[in-house]
C-alpha cells in the first residue's frame, strides 16, 4: 500500500480535501489576515502576491489541504504533506495556518492528529519545521508531543531563508500518548 499525500481526511471537527487551483480566492479569504501571520518567518503572507507565491508551492507539492469545518462547511486554512523520504521512513508536516477565530478551540490538534495518525501509517517519523519566533506555533506543537531536536535555515517555496526549529514526533510515542488511536 503507497502512501497517498492526499486523502480525503476527517473527523467530527474537520474535514482535509485535497487543495485545488480553484481553491485560491477561499483560501486567500482566510490569509489575509495579517495576525495570522504575525509570527510566522514570512509576516507578509498576508498580501495576496506574497500569498500567491505560497499557495503556487502549496499546489506543486502534491500533499496540500484545503481544510473545512465541517458542520458550517467553511473554510478553516490548510495544511499540507512534504518532503517525504521512504529511506529515512520520514515526511514533514507543515505550511499550516487556520482562521483566528478557531484557535484555541483544539481545532489544530483535530488537524495534526488526522494527519499524523494518516502518516503513520506509512512512516516511523513525522518532522516538522517551525520558525523560532512564532511561540504560538512551538507551543502548540509541545503540546502535540513534539520533541525539539534541533534547528535549521529553510528556505521556503520561492522565498528567502529563515531560521526554523525542528520539532519530531516518533510513532511509538504518538500512540502511547493516544492510544485510542492504534
Amino acid at each position: 500500500m503507497s502512501f497517498s499525500l492526499q486523502p480525503i481526511l476527517q473527523n467530527e471537527q474537520v474535514r482535509l480535501e485535497p487543495l485545488k487551483v480553484s481553491d485560491f480566492e477561499v483560501l486567500y479569504a482566510v490569509a489575509s489576515d495579517p495576525l495570522i501571520w504575525e509570527q510566522h518567518p514570512v509576516p507578509t503572507r498576508y498580501q495576496e502576491t506574497v500569498f500567491r507565491n505560497y499557495f503556487n508551492g502549496a499546489i506543486e507539492s502534491g500533499g496540500a489541504f484545503l481544510i473545512l469545518d465541517q458542520s458550517t462547511n467553511e473554510v478553516i486554512g490548510s495544511s499540507r504533506y512534504y518532503d517525504y523520504d521512504p529511506e529515512k521512513n520520514s515526511i514533514l508536516i507543515g505550511y499550516t495556518f487556520i482562521a483566528r477565530k478557531y484557535w484555541g478551540t483544539g481545532v489544530n490538534f483535530q488537524i495534526k492528529k488526522l494527519m499524523l495518525d494518516h502518516a503513520f501509517g506509512f512512516v516511523n517519523e513525522v518532522i516538522f519545521h517551525i520558525g523560532t519566533n512564532n511561540k504560538r506555533s512551538r507551543i502548540a506543537m509541545e503540546r502535540l508531543g513534539g520533541k525539539l531536536i534541533g534547528s535549521l535555515d529553510t528556505a521556503y517555496y520561492g522565498e528567502s531563508s529563515n531560521e526554523n526549529c525542528i520539532y519530531s514526533i516518533v510513532k511509538t510515542d504518538w500512540y502511547h500518548r493516544n492510544p485510542s488511536t492504534v
